[in-house]
């Protein structure tokens, strides 16, 4: 619905004007645009790099200023894919199951997703439980892989950083979005308390809502998706 209320602003023009098309979209829309509209742009943004790399018979990352990378490095989440068992792996064997899953298919890290839904503040037994399961998850895949914690915007300041605390020990990689993404001033407090790098941005849109989280630096990893945030 929201590709079809665009139509009216972009059908006629030349795709090849990216970013004035771009800007159409995000200037002529009434609301600025959120999650569902910066969703929209992106699909339509990225099939106009697409039309533009085919007529000039070349790759769209050569027009993006060319290839940086041979190869990227892939995580994935428990679960191959399956949302049920990505959040609801709440309990130590079907954990480490769906972990050696993971590694037999080649990856060298996971991210996990078992933050409870929290109060503001929930209590030591809580805690503990979280910590009893990134330790075994440590204990069962050793050193050599890498294990990311999405807490999923689920916690605020206190209890984010009570849990981020409790499982130091076991390196994570990163803990991702540990308090509400639209809250840059939480999320610094919270790195500034912690010693586990942060990440967020994957609920971000357009380049503005990330401006922020830059100044404040609030953040070690920036996660922009490029199929909701706006685009390439």
């Amino acid at each position: 619905g929201c590709v079809e209320d665009f139509k009216g602003m972009l059908v006629g023009r030349d795709p090849t004007r990216i970013e004035f098309l771009w800007q159409i979209m995000y200037r002529h829309s009434y609301f600025r645009p959120g999650a569902i509209a910066a969703t929209a742009m992106s699909g339509i943004e990225q099939a106009c790099w697409d039309i533009m790399g085919k007529s000039l018979g070349v790759p769209v990352y050569a027009l993006l200023g060319g290839r940086v990378r041979d190869k990227v490095r892939m995580y994935t989440h428990l679960g191959g894919g399956e949302m049920k068992a990505v959040y609801e792996t709440s309990e130590v064997e079907p954990l480490l199951e769906r972990a050696h899953s993971v590694i037999e298919k080649g990856y060298g890290a996971m991210k996990v997703v078992f933050v409870p839904l929290s109060q503001p503040l929930t209590g030591l037994p809580a805690v503990r439980y979280f910590a009893k399961l990134v330790g075994a998850l440590r204990r069962e895949v050793g050193d050599a892989i890498d294990i990311m914690i999405d807490f999923h915007g689920r916690t605020m300041t206190g209890q984010a950083i009570e849990y981020i605390n409790a499982i130091e020990e076991f390196h994570p990689l990163f803990c991702e979005e540990p308090v509400p993404p639209e809250q840059p001033d939480a999320m610094l407090e919270v790195r500034r308390s912690v010693r586990v790098p942060i990440a967020a941005g994957e609920r971000l849109a357009t380049r503005w809502q990330f401006r922020r989280l830059c100044e404040l630096q609030a953040c070690h990893v920036l996660q922009p998706d490029i199929g909701h945030c706006g685009g390439l």
